[in-house]
């Protein structure tokens, strides 16, 4: 079962903000890792939130949500450790 990547707003922002080989290598992570496993070895699940989990690539946090009726992954945050979680 392969699963289709959607970004919201926030980390498109995100993306078109940083260095493009910064930007290519998260994207790259999320596009390979994501859509035939969305809950990878060294994912985390988020406390407080159903499905929601955070990847870690770098000194970067990737922050998403399993849909597994429609088999989506929405990623809805993308920064460093510090800002991610407010």
């Amino acid at each position: 079962m392969s699963f289709s990547i959607n970004y919201d707003k926030q980390p498109l922002k995100f993306f078109k903000q940083q260095d493009k080989h910064i930007a290519k290598r998260i994207m790259d992570k999320i596009d390979g890792a994501l859509p035939d496993n969305p809950v990878p070895h060294n994912a985390k699940s988020l406390v407080g939130q159903h499905n929601c989990f955070r990847i870690r690539i770098g000194d970067y946090r990737v922050l998403y949500r399993i849909d597994y009726e429609n088999n989506k992954v929405v990623v809805f945050k993308v920064d460093k450790k510090p800002r991610v979680y407010d």
